[in-house]
């Protein structure tokens, strides 16, 4: 048996494949459209994932302004941030940041299934948001794929 030829590949920022990806938010719920673009962000669909390593793709989400929650998600989540200071916690709900735009919530939502270290803040630097159909990432070629193929 030749050992030499079951050496694992690890992926460094030279050999890296990055691909720019376009996905449809039109009537996706919330929390699995993010779980979703997380795992693409984070490379874990590619054979050749490696953890310590940026070798996700760059993801452009469009049309976010018809994400879906389900159940009365809307208004009866609550999210609460905390300045450190007494009296400054303050709660919000997914609607509250809707309102601020959609690139607001999704960021948290996938911001929040991403691992809680360095390179999760370079990783959520690849995905961009656009509420409307058009985005300006046509130079980047991105090809359209079908986020419910994904699992």
């Amino acid at each position: 048996m030749d050992t030499l030829s079951y050496k694992t590949i690890s992926a460094n920022k030279a050999t890296v494949q990055k691909e720019w990806v376009v996905v449809d938010a039109t009537d996706q719920v919330l929390g699995r459209l993010g779980a979703k673009v997380a795992k693409l962000l984070r490379g874990k669909y590619k054979p050749s994932f490696t953890p310590h390593v940026d070798c996700g793709d760059n993801v452009i989400i469009i049309n976010a302004d018809k994400i879906q929650l389900t159940g009365n998600k809307w208004n009866d989540r609550v999210y609460y941030r905390f300045s450190g200071y007494p009296g400054g916690q303050r709660a919000y709900n997914p609607a509250d940041l809707m309102a601020k735009g959609p690139d607001k919530l999704l960021r948290k939502v996938v911001k929040g299934m991403l691992p809680k270290n360095k390179l999760a803040d370079k990783v959520i630097g690849n995905m961009y948001v656009f509420a409307g159909a058009e985005h300006d990432k046509q130079a980047q070629q991105p090809k359209e794929i079908d986020i419910n193929a994904l699992k």
